[in-house]
């Protein structure tokens, strides 16, 4: 077949498509009716060929559409090639092809397709590449393993619909750069090659050849580098930044990921809430296909988020809510309840309307989806319509005791409450988790909804256990500023001082978080102590914070907001992996690439690096 070659001259009206190049005059999305007669050029891939015999048929694809090209002997010159040509291509082949642009016949319209009025009737095919066949069908139906699409990324991605939500992605931070642009902030890019320094997950380090020994870590987020911006007086930073985290992995979340990374100086937390506020209800409305569910965001206290949902991302489209039964679980003699309390637990509780006549079946898939996530298992609680209870709790407790019970959970007649009596985290761990899976499955998720919330009042510090001790460590980071009069707290009660803390919840998923900063050298060492760093490692680590806010650091805050989730969220994805171009898999595998992989001896020798593999490992 032959090569194709530039054309030397091109039709005025050619020049008026903005994606016209030397070898197409125009895309496979863009012609009409009103184009009949015009002489065009296109390229692209083979969607489908069908051969007919004497008249041979080619849906032919680019990133903008599909065109229907007609290749018919009557209508082509008597020595030409073009008919054998296309008998003898296949799926995924690409293209050029030159023809007339024609009118369907109005019995042919393909009103599912936007260029369905027409069809080229070609004059010439040049075969640019031929393909193999494709290890799955490029369409939007696909239902091959996620591994084989990870591994023929660039193959997944001419589908349609991974191609419109990586577009999405790239309008969505456009329009937040517009965005920020016009409020007077200037985007910075902060180094990739940075310091290892204790902020939570684990770094990826990068060693160093020029330093023997010693390593760089890719940034888990620009945090230093953005404050020490402030410091520097450029009032307002953002940056579209890339992230790095070596942690495990879930549906939402990846080794390296995007973030949009924000700071104002002089700024309080209604400045930074109400700028992004008003960026997400604009990108909402204008990218997304949901209707928000509540404008201004309705804010909601760590503690209450806690205690009603169970978990601190909590998801407002629905309004099934927990309620421990506190001192209530001490009546009668129900010893399951009277053991969690006595051993410092608690009784806590998810009421589901109108689900009194759960089948004895239906009970214990309920009950056996709440041990597989670390439940010993749930108590049922059935209020029938006469407001007697059918329960285990029956057993143990008088009547009075259960209206009691009935009355503090708010049951009605109809309702089914369960009850898991547990140690807090595994009430709440397992409940949270109950709600969702009860929601979906009584169609209680209003999928036409996006339900933002503001949570707030986060305490300063947790307790985590660390090498058989425990510690302080920072719920948010080290960097988050104490609220005002709290400082004291530090030296009585630290678990008491709550932080600047505000994370940003978009229907059960926190897309982002921010504080105000500690911008005061003394206040910021006392943190690194209560952490558990001693002055050395404070200086080492974190002394060029420290004496950078010796300069006259001002007042300052930010957020950021994490891009794959807002755009896995907008688009109706249901991972993360959906919207990003080349994702690792779960097992932060780059399939494609065959990422993580091992290298040569030479290489290591350069780095002044030995690899101990573990003993598993090892024998592979």
């Amino acid at each position: 077949m032959a090569t194709s070659k530039p054309r030397s001259k091109r039709a005025d009206h050619i020049l008026a498509s903005p994606r016209a190049t030397a070898l197409r005059d125009c895309t496979c999305g863009e012609l009409r009716a009103a184009d009949a007669g015009r002489e065009v050029s296109l390229c692209g891939w083979v969607n489908r060929q069908r051969d007919h015999g004497k008249i041979v048929f080619i849906d032919l694809r680019d990133r903008y559409g599909i065109t229907q090209i007609v290749i018919d002997p009557d209508r082509l010159p008597k020595d030409s090639e073009t008919l054998t040509k296309a008998s003898e291509i296949r799926s995924e082949f690409t293209l050029l092809v030159r023809g007339v642009v024609a009118k369907r016949d109005p019995q042919t319209v393909n009103l599912n397709m936007e260029t369905g009025e027409i069809e080229i009737i070609a004059t010439d095919i040049t075969l640019f590449n031929a393909s193999k066949p494709v290890p799955f069908p490029i369409t939007d139906t696909i239902t091959s393993d996620e591994s084989v699409r990870m591994k023929y990324r660039y193959l997944d991605i001419r589908r349609s619909a991974m191609r419109s939500r990586l577009e999405l992605r790239h309008k969505i931070e456009l329009y937040i750069r517009t965005y920020l642009d016009t409020r007077d902030f200037i985007e910075v890019e902060t180094p990739i090659l940075t310091k290892s320094t204790p902020e939570g997950a684990r770094d990826y380090l990068v060693p160093s050849r020029v330093w023997p020994g010693q390593f760089y870590a890719l940034p888990q987020a620009p945090q230093q580098f953005k404050q020490l911006l402030m410091v520097a007086g450029l009032d307002r930073y953002f940056q579209i930044a890339r992230c790095f985290r070596d942690e495990d992995l879930r549906g939402d979340r990846q080794p390296e990921f995007t973030q949009l990374d924000l700071e104002m100086s002089f700024a309080a937390e209604s400045d930074v809430m109400r700028l992004i506020e008003t960026l997400l209800i604009e990108i909402t409305q204008k990218f997304g296909n949901k209707k928000i569910q509540q404008i201004p965001f309705p804010h909601i206290s760590f503690s209450d988020a806690m205690e009603q949902y169970g978990i601190d991302r909590p998801d407002l489209r629905f309004d099934l809510r927990l309620r421990s039964l506190g001192d209530l679980a001490q009546l009668g003699d129900f010893k399951v309840f009277k053991d969690a309390v006595n051993s410092g637990g608690m009784v806590k509780g998810l009421r589901l309307p109108g689900q009194a006549a759960m089948t004895r079946k239906e009970i214990d898939e309920v009950t056996e989806f709440a041990r597989n996530l670390g439940a010993k298992g749930l108590i049922s609680y059935a209020i029938q319509q006469d407001g007697a209870v059918k329960s285990p709790l029956t057993k143990a407790m008088t009547e009075p005791d259960l209206r009691k019970i009935t009355d503090h959970m708010q049951g009605l007649p109809g309702d089914m409450i369960f009850f898991v009596a547990d140690s807090e985290k595994v009430c709440n761990d397992v409940l949270w988790r109950l709600r969702i899976h009860m929601g979906e499955k009584l169609g209680l998720i209003n999928h036409d909804e996006a339900a933002f919330c503001w949570v707030v009042d986060f305490p300063m510090f947790e307790i985590i256990e660390e090498n058989g001790a425990q510690r302080y460590h920072a719920v948010h980071n080290p960097f988050s500023g104490v609220k005002h009069g709290h400082e004291q707290l530090f030296e009585t009660d630290p678990l008491a001082a709550q932080a600047r803390q505000y994370d940003i919840v978009m229907d059960g998923f926190e897309i982002g978080g921010g504080s105000i900063r500690i911008h005061k050298s003394e206040t910021q060492k006392r943190v690194f102590q209560l952490l558990g760093l001693n002055d050395e490692q404070i200086t080492e680590q974190f002394g060029h914070m420290l004496e950078a806010f010796d300069f006259g650091a001002p007042p300052h805050g930010g957020i950021a907001l994490g891009i794959d989730r807002l755009v896995m969220l907008l688009a109706g994805a249901e991972n993360i992996r959906e919207v990003m171009a080349f994702p690792k898999n779960a097992n932060a595998q780059d399939m494609l690439m065959r990422a993580p992989s091992l290298v040569d001896d030479v290489q290591l020798d350069e780095l002044s690096l030995k690899v101990k593999l573990p003993q598993e490992n090892s024998k592979k």
